[in-house]
């Protein structure tokens, strides 16, 4: 897991704990210390345990008196729900987002040059811009508890596996987030949500690819 730099604590420690739960980096039955997860992140052990309970509450871990937590047995039926719920949610955010005037310039051109540097991009910087342009929609968007269910699906970027897989996930998903922000630019809200359907769908068949059928 990466250095904690950004993003509320709670909430971006749950989500990189989420995010290695669902690839497999922590397998069901492993024991998660709060001591040794925030050393590894680098912060504090009171933002852990409230993000252990987080994650307690989604059913992905089994927190133990005195001794951290276990990970849950997770499958597939579990991460395809968390998808398909985060594409009605985002989908919807989107199109809220076009019709309420998003500001989008600043990030389009952070996207556009992005899009041309793909090659020598780093997780860090991919991962702040991927984290900036979906909680701007959220915000945009103008709906507390949309905004509140969203960041507690977070999970970051759903790329996985080798170097060139993770690579074109980062190419594929910098294409459509343009897309995204151009429709909802453009002031088009039909078009804002299709596109952000797409994008969710496809970060869903690269998680679902790590479970077997």
């Amino acid at each position: 897991m990466n250095h904690l730099a950004m993003m509320p604590a709670r909430v971006r420690i749950a989500s990189e704990l989420r995010k290695a739960i669902y690839t497999g980096e922590y397998k069901s039955g492993d024991e998660l210390s709060l001591t040794e997860v925030a050393n590894q992140l680098g912060i504090s052990r009171t933002p852990v345990r409230e993000a252990f309970q987080e994650l307690e509450g989604e059913g992905l871990i089994t927190l133990r008196m005195n001794r951290g937590a276990v990970v849950n047995q997770i499958d597939r039926k579990f991460v395809q729900d968390i998808f398909e719920m985060r594409k009605l949610l985002e989908a919807e955010a989107a199109a809220r987002a076009a019709k309420n005037g998003m500001e989008t310039e600043r990030l389009l051109e952070r996207l556009y040059d992005l899009r041309d540097h793909i090659e020598d991009v780093s997780r860090e910087k991919y991962e702040t811009l991927n984290q900036d342009i979906h909680t701007a929609i959220w915000k945009t968007a103008d709906n507390h508890q949309l905004q509140k269910y969203l960041l507690e699906m977070w999970n970051g970027p759903s790329a996985a596996g080798t170097p060139e897989n993770v690579l074109e996930h980062y190419r594929n998903s910098t294409f459509e987030h343009i897309s995204i922000l151009q429709f909802i630019r453009d002031g088009m809200p039909a078009a804002a949500q299709q596109a952000m359907e797409l994008h969710i769908t496809r970060s869903m068949k690269n998680m679902l690819s790590l479970f077997p059928e």
